[in-house]
């Protein structure tokens, strides 16, 4: 494995933290990975961005799927998943989510997560898109992800783990043989901790959730910014399926010029009777899919953008006006205040919606126990690509394999005794390699991704995207090499360049990709090519910034690096 030496441009750590596994990010797998490896006597550090609750999980509406009700079988979620993966799913890898998936959940529960229930005491379950069973457990009606938040942090806290909050994840550590020893980062405020410095350690664990603030608009919160996929790509890590970019049907409509984060309006609700109708008030799904509305979400965005173009329509509408006022301030509280918010009631009103970015179905590639291709770094959650989700992932599976490989990164660096390895780090470079962009970038990078690479995508779009990023990248990288000059090292510099990263991957893969599978629609490519694209992209960072892309040669990923070197006596 070799590094490729690319750091963002910081200034050196001055300070530093001792210990044997550090995780990045706070959602569900985060925080699950920690709570396992403290629980084993490691001592685990959580670094996160923001609060620790204020991650990606704490969005989450509809809830966690797993063979958790009378008559449904892990088989059952298996083929449903396979069939929403469009062909790219690893059959191990999902095969491993769906049967220890209940476990997990139970042990969630026991952790203290409470899922809502019938009046008998058996969990509630619902049914979402492409899931031909009821199979979806949730939390306060709409409000799971911020349940399962609240359970995993106050076990944190409740067992006084070290944490590092307001945090922003630079760069990996390694030593000289490449392995991982730990990573820089830069806290926000004043606190224990202030400006960059560094935790040593011999296992680093990313959870830092998605990328959907790389287009304009989103359901992710303001702090994906694709971090870790691109901390991972400098580290000389490969990244895969980045072109299967998830795009939610139902987001709120809030106007054409809206960006940031947009309100979702969950899947839950056409799992439970919701229809899609366009300005004339017909159902346009009915016909077009077996399930109709709940039909995978690929099929669904599509058939959305598909009438929204009929039509010349800036929006479809979700019908829910049949639920009425009692179950909608039920079963959808959260949503009902958010569309009322925006001066919507669904009781009354049926609510606009079109599709945003939702999820990220690739990222930084592992094998079934988490492991990267760097040895001593995992991955898992969102940031991470283990061959589950294919090219879409299945409704409320995000939740689980969350959790579940969380789990498996916990148990394989405990059995393989990385923690007894004492981590010593090469010393941060005196020239910064990695030039920065501007803050404003960060807007010109959103808007060349809505345009060009977003639902609807061609060669002519995609062209145009990878020239407008190749232009932000070649001014930053002249400006330092012929004038010594990049933008101001912050927060906002680094998060804009690490955006501009992981739009370059995107577009790459989206560019080579030419068919339509899963969520990757080409206008100009509308077939699915079996023969030709049955297989996955990866890409990895040159050491002189450009990308190295190749396809596999079968959809089975290639081993990882590991497993890792024993830890050498002291």
């Amino acid at each position: 494995m070799t590094t490729t030496g690319i750091r963002l441009h910081a200034p050196a750590a001055g300070w530093s933290i001792a210990a044997d596994v550090v995780v990045v990010g706070s959602g569900v797998a985060g925080l699950t990975a920690a709570l396992r490896c403290e629980a084993a006597g490691l001592r685990t550090v959580v670094v996160t961005k923001a609060r620790l609750d204020d991650g990606s999980t704490r969005w989450a509406q509809g809830g966690i799927a797993a063979a958790l009700g009378e008559g449904d079988t892990p088989e059952q979620h298996l083929d449903d998943t396979l069939v929403a993966g469009a062909g790219l799913c690893d059959e191990d890898a999902v095969r491993l989510l769906v049967t220890e998936g209940p476990g997990a959940v139970r042990r969630l529960i026991e952790t203290g997560a409470r899922f809502d229930e019938s009046s008998e005491g058996d969990l509630e379950l619902t049914r979402e898109g492409g899931h031909h069973r009821r199979r979806i457990a949730h939390a306060g009606g709409d409000a799971t992800g911020a349940e399962i938040s609240r359970a995993l942090v106050e076990a944190v806290r409740a067992r006084g783990m070290r944490t590092v909050e307001n945090a922003l994840v630079l760069d990996l550590l390694t030593d000289a043989e490449g392995r991982t020893a730990g990573v820089t980062l830069h806290v926000m405020g004043e606190g224990q901790h202030d400006g960059v410095g560094a935790v040593h350690a011999p296992a680093v664990v990313l959870a830092t959730g998605g990328m959907g603030q790389v287009f304009s608009a989103t359901t992710n919160p303001s702090v994906s910014t694709g971090d870790g996929v691109a901390l991972a790509l400098r580290a000389g890590a490969e990244v895969s399926d980045l072109e299967f970019v998830q795009f939610h049907p139902t987001v709120l409509f809030l106007g054409p010029d809206a960006e940031g984060q947009q309100p979702l309006v969950s899947e839950a609700v056409r799992g439970e009777g919701a229809h899609l109708i366009d300005a004339d008030g017909v159902r346009f799904m009915v016909g077009q899919h077996e399930l109709a509305e709940l039909a995978p979400r690929d099929i669904v965005a599509k058939g959305i953008l598909r009438r929204m173009l009929e039509q010349d329509a800036e929006h479809v509408y979700l019908d829910g006006r049949h639920f009425g006022a009692q179950m909608w301030e039920h079963r959808f509280p959260t949503i009902l205040a958010s569309c009322r918010a925006h001066g919507i009631d669904p009781v009354t009103d049926p609510i606009p919606v079109a599709p945003a970015a939702h999820y990220a179905s690739g990222g930084v590639r592992t094998d079934s126990h988490g492991r990267t291709t760097v040895p001593g770094l995992y991955a898992c959650g969102e940031v991470a690509c283990t061959g589950v989700h294919g090219a879409n992932r299945l409704a409320s599976n995000s939740l689980l394999e969350g959790l579940v490989y969380a789990e498996r990164i916990a148990d394989d660096i405990v059995a393989n005794g990385l923690h007894a390895r004492v981590p010593q780090p090469v010393p941060h470079p005196e020239i910064p390699e990695h030039p920065l962009q501007t803050p404003e970038a960060r807007f010109t990078i959103q808007r060349i991704m809505t345009g060009g690479a977003g639902v609807l995508r061609s060669a002519g779009s995609l062209t145009k995207a990878a020239d407008q990023l190749q232009r932000l990248h070649t001014d930053a990288r002249e400006a330092l090499a012929e004038h010594g000059k990049t933008a101001e090292a912050g927060v906002d510099t680094w998060e804009a360049t690490n955006l501009l990263c992981v739009a370059r991957v995107l577009v790459a893969a989206a560019l080579l990709r030419e068919e339509t599978r899963g969520c990757h629609w080409r206008e100009d490519r509308p077939e699915r090519d079996d023969s030709a694209w049955r297989r996955h992209i990866v890409v990895t960072l040159n050491p002189d910034r450009t990308l190295a892309v190749h396809t596999t040669d079968t959809t089975d990923f290639p081993p990882t690096t590991f497993p890792p070197q024993a830890p050498q006596e002291q």
